[in-house]
């Protein structure tokens, strides 16, 4: 009584083929194509840059130079290996540490003894 009867009506063909079909299809996929765009100049190029100064940065570590370690230590460094440095963090005292745990190198005078 209050539900109206409900009819089916006849769906247009699909065109296969057609140049409205082609870009129907590209349509769809230029969102994800520009999230992936906006998501390389947001995301992966800027971590590629860091990347990149970081490895500059371990590479021209030299003896003498005052540097901070990943864990907030200061220190000066005393020894260069391949894959490990030693901080001089006081008098006598040197901690052992990878080469990539260094996080920024200090501006000369920066640690005082």
């Amino acid at each position: 009584m209050f539900i109206s009867q409900a009819f089916a009506q006849a769906a247009p063909a699909a065109a296969t083929g057609t140049a409205e079909s082609m870009f129907g299809s590209l349509g769809q996929l230029l969102p994800l194509v520009l999230m992936f765009v906006v998501l390389y100049f947001i995301m992966i190029r800027p971590q590629m840059k860091r990347q990149k100064e970081h490895k500059a940065m371990i590479d021209a570590l030299a003896k003498g130079d005052e540097v901070v370690v990943a864990g907030g230590v200061i220190g000066r460094v005393a020894k260069i290996g391949e894959t490990m440095i030693g901080v001089e963090v006081a008098n006598g005292v040197e901690l052992q540490v990878q080469r990539a745990s260094v996080v920024q190198v200090l501006p000369k005078g920066t640690y005082g003894k």
